[in-house]
């Protein structure tokens, strides 16, 4: 179903969100949930059907990322694939990537023509222009360290003057008190390093680290690994969208 397989994909018996991707595929059950627990707050459920959306659905930060696109283009744990079949849809030349071989199966029947399964960093194909993370999803790298790792990485499969597009958030106020105040400890881990798992109906998923990155702290990190970066729009809660494109040094 896929072009080719870059790494290790996910497994079906542990890949809850690749599991609730293909059931509403299959089913269009409107109530499916896939369950996430973190390690700092009450679990919370993603509306599976939210992952299918079109465009038109899309909020507005989601949809300057698409005009933001250009050449040829790749989508980054594509999920559902709603993205890059706007994309396509568009005319744009989009790829959609994604870990979940059970996800990249629906892409395939939901009309996306390019699809490649595996992980980004075992990617060595054909250089792009963008690569786009949305749904934060830069915050696959996990920590500060892995951060300036993918940065670096992004670089060997990036074309002369190419971009990243991606969404995060700064969760600082997860972390105020009722005084104004922030309970945050200055000697553990940045604040933004958070551990996930995931649930859908009996299968579970491994816990993965995820990255919330303010954006000072990610306008440092890119200068350091020689990207220009562009605010393109901030939203609530700190939410906001960047556009790094590569220096030609």
């Amino acid at each position: 179903m896929t072009e080719k397989v870059f790494g290790k994909t996910l497994a079906p018996e542990n890949d809850p969100m690749g599991s609730g991707i293909s059931a509403f595929f299959d089913s269009n059950n409107e109530d499916l949930c896939v369950k996430v627990y973190s390690d700092f707050s009450e679990p919370d459920d993603i509306p599976v059907p939210l992952l299918f959306r079109e465009e038109k659905d899309m909020p507005e930060i989601e949809v300057l990322a698409l005009d933001k696109c250009r050449g040829k283009i790749l989508d980054v744990g594509a999920g559902a694939g709603s993205h890059a079949l706007a994309l396509q849809k568009r005319g744009e030349d989009v790829t959609a990537m994604d870990i979940s071989m059970l996800a990249c199966n629906t892409m395939k029947k939901r009309g996306i023509n390019k699809v490649i399964a595996g992980d980004i960093y075992h990617y060595d194909g054909p250089k792009f222009d963008s690569l786009l993370m949305l749904m934060n999803g830069i915050g696959l790298v996990g920590t500060l360290d892995g951060l300036a790792d993918f940065l670096l990485k992004a670089k060997t499969f990036l074309n002369e003057g190419g971009q990243l597009i991606f969404d995060s958030s700064d969760i600082i106020h997860l972390f105020e008190d009722e005084d104004g105040s922030y309970l945050i400890d200055l000697t553990a881990e940045y604040y933004g390093q958070i551990q996930y798992w995931m649930e859908f109906k009996d299968i579970k998923g491994p816990e993965f680290d995820w990255l919330y990155v303010s954006y000072p702290v990610l306008e440092e990190y890119a200068a350091t690994a020689g990207y220009d970066i562009e605010l393109l729009q901030v939203g609530d809660l700190n939410h906001y969208l960047v556009s790094l494109t590569l220096r030609n040094d």
